[in-house]
């Protein structure tokens, strides 16, 4: 019998994203005529309500725009950096370990990520708010009502939600981001049961504090959180806690604008953040990839594996040793995405070279999250943003959790990322857009902490190189590289595996059926709509006719 004809309407825009009241808002925005970076916006202040642990206004991002329309194709890095007060070797005494993945340090007293000394300047809102200036079309207060809706009536946590508050972190040196809950009384009153336990799936959070912050900025804009009343509660915290955030750092922030960094592949145009972001990773990776024959390898297989992972490593290294704030470090991007540097990391892989990045200890956080969006009109928009680890800081009475981002600052001094006053962390994030003869082809983006450049790196390839459609792509079985072992998702074919200890790899397991970064994105080939929800996370793609 013939296939059964397409009865949905075709989409002429879309949005995915890990939480599905964060798409039902942004779609909404979409029906009623908002533009690509309107859904986004509205999208992610629901996150911030729904993820509290994941993302918010106390955290930081990077948004990624391309507008056909006025020809805008833009980065905008909401990275806070350290407060101006840290010095470079305050916590060299305390380092302890530092993660497998590379995505932060273990301290003594875990200083680095919970209490107000592990904040950092919130730097996401204005990121917001300058992209909004610049290109939005509905108001600024009409991006709100949604958020603001579920905070005060309340929302269901979530399967996913409930993972991330229950997941062992002791085992790796770290605290359970659970525990960050019930530090303040805030968080004990808006997350636990009577008894102390965590809520559970099924049980409604209902916050209406937030709901006030998020009203104040839908009247004041995003300077109310740097310059007025809500930057004055956050510093005066502060100060009472012996944070080294103050109301001088919150003022004198403002988002860095930057040209997308960009990169051939195989005839298309990989475009991302600068550093200190992802993408000049996710570029590395590209350009070394290129000189080899993936189809001919055989989709995971242990040989495909073993190229794709070296690529990895040698990023992983790369960035680890030379990748940081350009305004303090510089990065030596010609040499990183040359070719005489892709050509020799790809011999160094052929002749079966290991490349080495050592750890001193294990742990892999990703609390992450993620929005693409494509409009009517053409317009794309990605955008990554995090709490980083959250720090279990509740400002009282405004109902969001503010970021731990110095937990991945490196406490050594002398090194790429060590502490700096000003100076923005590496965050794996990399908001990425794919043009082919000049017009957006694929946007994507993930959660997932030092896995994010390595997961939407297999999804690039997989549908670039492999031809899968999105939701295909983000799907397929996984595997990330970032230290002497290979990580592999429980669907990775134990002879694989076999094969690859057989090689002299150590290899490891995970119980996840879908694992290693969350991805999420939109193809856009032949004017055709497809988006793609990772399956570990709750959300999905929806389109709008």
């Amino acid at each position: 019998m013939p296939r059964p004809s397409r009865r949905l309407p075709t989409p002429r825009s879309m949005i995915v994203a890990p939480q599905p009241e964060a798409v039902e808002a942004g779609a909404d925005v979409l029906r009623r005529g908002g533009n690509a970076l309107d859904a986004t916006l509205a999208c992610a202040l629901v996150q911030g309500v729904v993820d509290p642990l994941m993302s918010g206004v106390g955290g930081f991002g990077v948004l990624h725009v391309f507008d056909p329309r006025s020809g805008t194709h833009l980065v905008l890095d909401g990275q806070g950096g350290c407060p101006a007060a840290c010095t470079e070797g305050m916590w060299a005494d305390r380092v302890e370990g530092e993660t497998r993945d590379g995505f932060g340090f273990i301290l003594r007293g875990h200083v680095n990520e919970l209490g107000h000394q592990a904040v950092t300047v919130p730097g996401i809102l204005a990121a917001m708010a300058e992209a909004h200036a610049a290109l939005g079309r509905l108001p600024w207060a009409e991006l709100f009502p949604p958020a603001i809706s579920f905070a005060e009536e309340g929302w269901l946590i979530r399967p996913h939600v409930h993972t991330v508050w229950t997941q062992n972190e002791r085992q790796y040196g770290r605290m359970d981001y659970g525990e960050k809950l019930g530090v303040s009384e805030d968080g004990r009153r808006l997350y636990l049961r009577p008894d102390g336990s965590y809520k559970r799936p099924g049980e409604r959070v209902v916050n209406p504090d937030l709901a006030g912050t998020l009203r104040l900025l839908a009247r004041e804009g995003a300077a109310a959180l740097y310059r007025g009343g809500l930057a004055a509660a956050i510093a005066d915290d502060m100060e009472r806690h012996g944070g080294l955030l103050t109301r001088e750092d919150l003022a004198g922030f403002a988002p860095e604008r930057q040209a997308p960094l960009e990169v051939g592949y195989r005839g298309r145009r990989y475009a991302s953040n600068q550093p200190p972001g992802g993408g000049v990773m996710v570029a590395e990776m590209l350009r070394i990839l290129e000189r080899f024959d993936l189809v001919a390898l055989g989709h995971n297989s242990p040989e495909y594996i073993r190229v794709v992972a070296e690529a990895m490593k040698i990023a992983t290294r790369d960035k680890d040793a030379q990748v940081g704030d350009p305004r303090f470090v510089p990065v030596p991007l010609d040499r990183l995405l040359g070719d005489a540097y892709a050509d020799a990391c790809a011999a160094a892989i052929r002749a079966g070279e290991k490349a080495s990045v050592p750890r001193l200890n294990t742990a892999d956080p990703q609390h992450t999250t993620h929005v693409s969006c494509v409009d009517a009109d053409g317009m794309v928009v990605a955008m990554t943003h995090s709490l980083g680890i959250p720090s279990g800081v509740i400002v009282p009475g405004t109902g969001f959790m503010l970021n731990g981002c110095m937990s991945v600052f490196d406490p050594r001094p002398g090194r790429a990322g060590s502490i700096a006053p000003g100076k923005r962390r590496f965050a794996s994030m990399c908001p990425s857009i794919v043009f082919e003869d000049g017009a957006p082809v694929m946007t994507l983006g993930a959660p997932g902490g030092t896995w994010i450049t390595l997961g939407v790196l297999q999804v690039l390839l997989n549908v670039l190189d492999w031809g899968m459609g999105m939701q295909e792509a983000v799907m397929a079985p996984r595997f990330v590289a970032t230290s002497e072992v290979i990580d592999v998702s429980n669907r990775v074919a134990r002879p694989t595996q076999r094969a690859l200890e057989g090689m002299g790899y150590p290899v490891k397991r995970s119980h996840l059926t879908y694992a290693f970064a969350g991805v999420h994105g939109i193809a856009m080939f032949d004017g055709q709509l497809e988006g793609g929800a990772d399956p570990q996370r709750d959300g999905y793609a929806a389109g709008v006719p």
